[in-house]
């Protein structure tokens, strides 16, 4: 179908990749695998005909045809949404035009005319070409695309100028879908997805009757979907036959295999060279001494593979333990002029709780984190902070709030403690600031490092409360994996919005769903994918019914789906075991509150010089004595029971990771 032919790309004096051989057949899924800034948003230029390799062609039949969907840039305007999703079927609207002409002047003509019999030769041929569109079905085919890429059916007459950058390319990628094009190329597609649309597109493709090429830092979208894999890896590209998991795993084999390969060389090389220091200058073994020289100047080398940020560990600071109830919504309403977000919303926060906020584009999910974390103010209601919670709270237009004089490296210096100039360095290669990138001023970076900069900056401030709002986007694949093991590893409380699958379903242990309309949000004790699975399970979502082909499936679903069933009954366990304690340690907490005000209350009193002179100075004293007995007590039991909760979360997670790890 198409055949990638030796080609060479060089960028800014570095080889992308070199002679660089592949193919594409008809009903393949391939994925290009790889860090930012490999080249796989290049190839895909190439592949797409927008963009000449250094050297080496693409190849494909006249017959095929190439559908190109970039990261972003795509703007529309001029139409409504729906005609613009109708000019996908361009070719048949003019062959519908082009027949109606030739239906109207067939009525014009005489029937034993040559011209008559010329139109109708046209008309017949117009008619079969206009049946191969299926223009019947071009209405449904429309609203069903639109539907599942989360647009409703009120949006279908709007402008399209209307739309913000988001939706925008959701309109590219519906034309795209509808057009049907030999060979789909989507570069990061979910990029702008909320969880239902992803879904959705996931079915899609799956069913697909073309070839689908992606490029995608979504782990379980790519699972699901992709049978082939190219990983561009130090400026050579290795092809694995599988999914991105299948991938992964083979990489570290052959990784392994290298770098034995290269031990055995390197003993090789050192016993040649051993040879030849002892014997060139003695006559008898000269000649044998310079033949093994040049046998090893003959060797073709082995090169390993440059260190990846694989062994790097993000280290959060540990936070001090905050209250049982961590922040706690009563009654809010939140608006903006007529849109109201949220009305009379209650909701509560417990300590160590690990919470993914999914939802529809436009349900709250970023005014809910920005109200959690008290940037936002409520209309009315009230927000309640817990004992000792100490909040960081990443949004995306915190990176518009950095010092622009400032290095990287001076912004995270800012925050960081005592870490050591390298370790430093070490974590931003983690969030893609490589080499000399950290002597960068904030002012020339781009939106996509300001909110990686920003995102670390947050990420090294001691919290017990972390609000995440999109953590991964602009992070590649190993830098989400870094994140997400500091993640699990922190001990505090974590609510992080996202659409990321592979990287919510280790963190979280609690799904809130947020919905569009005044449906009030919806809470489910279990990770994202036993949350995704009973929701297929109730709403059959994203089936499409035209134009699909055997469904593929991801030959380990059924393991997943048996680890997600374990995960899900040592979820329900510990919920069970902490729900007592949680509570015991609520009234606890209340208990402290309210006689520590009373400490207050005696405490200023005292402070009255007129105070000892009152008859009730003995009694107040006397209390106040009994008050601190009884602090010094409740103290005591809110730490055994603060314990004991911890060492049981910590029990219940670590036979979750376990089984994850299998």
């Amino acid at each position: 179908m198409l055949a990638v032919d030796k080609i060479s790309v060089q960028f800014l004096g570095r080889v992308l990749y070199k002679d660089l051989s592949f193919t594409v057949s008809s009903k393949d899924r391939v994925c290009f695998a790889g860090p930012n800034g490999a080249g796989k948003s290049t190839l895909m230029k190439i592949i797409a005909g927008s963009m000449t390799p250094d050297s080496g062609n693409v190849n494909r039949a006249k017959y095929i045809e190439v559908g190109y969907l970039p990261q972003d840039g795509i703007k529309h305007s001029g139409t409504t949404l729906f005609s613009e999703a109708e000019s996908a079927f361009e070719n048949a609207l003019e062959l519908k035009k082009r027949l109606e002409e030739a239906s109207s002047q067939l009525g014009s003509l005489d029937t034993s005319s040559p011209e008559y019999s010329e139109t109708l030769e046209i008309y017949g041929e117009l008619q079969l070409d206009l049946e191969n569109y299926d223009i019947g079905k071009m209405k449904p085919q429309i609203e069903k695309v639109l539907s599942g890429l989360g647009f409703k059916p009120s949006d279908f007459t709007r402008n399209t100028e209307e739309f913000s950058g988001g939706w925008q390319m959701r309109i590219a990628l519906a034309k795209l879908l509808l057009q049907k094009p030999s060979i789909l190329l989507l570069d990061e597609p979910t990029n702008h997805l909320d969880m239902d649309s992803q879904l959705w597109l996931e079915s899609y493709i799956q069913n697909y009757q073309g070839a689908v090429i992606l490029i995608s830092h979504d782990r379980a979208f790519l699972d699901s979907i992709v049978s082939k894999t190219l990983a561009f890896e130090n400026g050579k590209v290795n092809e694995f036959s599988g999914n991105y998991s299948y991938y992964i795993e083979q990489s570290a084999i052959l990784r392994e295999q290298i770098q034995r390969a290269y031990n055995n060389q390197q003993k090789d090389i050192a016993k040649a060279e051993q040879f030849i220091n002892r014997f060139r200058s003695k006559a008898r073994r000269a000649s044998q001494a310079q033949s093994r020289l040049k046998q090893l100047e003959k060797i073709e080398r082995i090169e390993l593979p440059q260190e990846s940020e694989k062994g790097i560990k993000l280290r959060f600071p540990q936070p001090e333990r905050s209250g049982q109830i961590v922040v706690e919504l009563i009654n809010v309403t939140r608006s903006y002029g007529k849109n109201v977000v949220f009305r009379n919303l209650d909701f509560r926060i417990d300590r160590g709780e690990k919470i993914a906020i999914i939802g529809a584009n436009g349900a709250g999910k970023s005014t809910f984190s920005r109200i959690l974390s008290g940037a936002d103010e409520v209309d009315s209601g009230a927000r309640k902070t817990g004992h000792k919670v100490t909040i960081s709270h990443f949004a995306q237009d915190h990176a518009e709030k950095l010092n622009p004089s400032m290095t990287v490296l001076e912004t995270i210096e800012e925050v960081a403690g005592r870490e050591s100039a390298g370790n430093l360095r070490s974590l931003l290669g983690c969030f893609l600031f490589r080499g000399d990138d950290v002597f960068k001023k904030v002012s020339v970076l781009s939106g996509g490092e300001r909110s990686r900069l920003s995102l670390a900056k947050i990420l090294l401030r001691p919290a017990n409360f972390l609000i995440l709002d999109e953590p991964t986007n602009h992070l590649d694949m190993q830098s989400q994996n870094v994140l997400q093991e500091a993640l699990i590893a922190y001990q505090g409380t974590i609510v992080i919005v996202s659409h990321n699958r592979d990287f919510l379903d280790p963190i979280t242990d609690k799904v809130v769903e947020f919905y569009s309309d005044d449906t009030p949000p919806r809470s489910y004790p279990s990770n994202l994918s036993d949350y995704i699975e009973k929701k297929r399970e109730e709403e059959s979502i994203g089936q499409n019914s035209y134009d699909q082909g055997p469904k593929q499936r991801n030959p380990s679903s059924s393991s997943r789906k048996e680890t997600r069933k374990l995960q899900g009954k040592i979820r329900q366990e510990k919920a069970e075991k902490l729900k007592p304690l949680q509570e015991n340690l609520s009234l606890v907490e209340n208990e402290i509150e309210s006689i520590e005000n009373r400490k207050l209350e005696i405490e200023k009193s005292m402070a009255d010089p007129d105070f000892f002179k009152s008859k009730d100075s003995m009694e107040t004293t006397k209390e106040y004595k009994e008050i601190h007995a009884t602090i010094e007590k409740l103290y005591s039991d809110w730490s055994s029971i603060s314990d004991e909760i911890e060492q049981a979360t910590l029990r219940f997670d670590k036979e979750i990771n376990a089984i994850s790890s299998r």
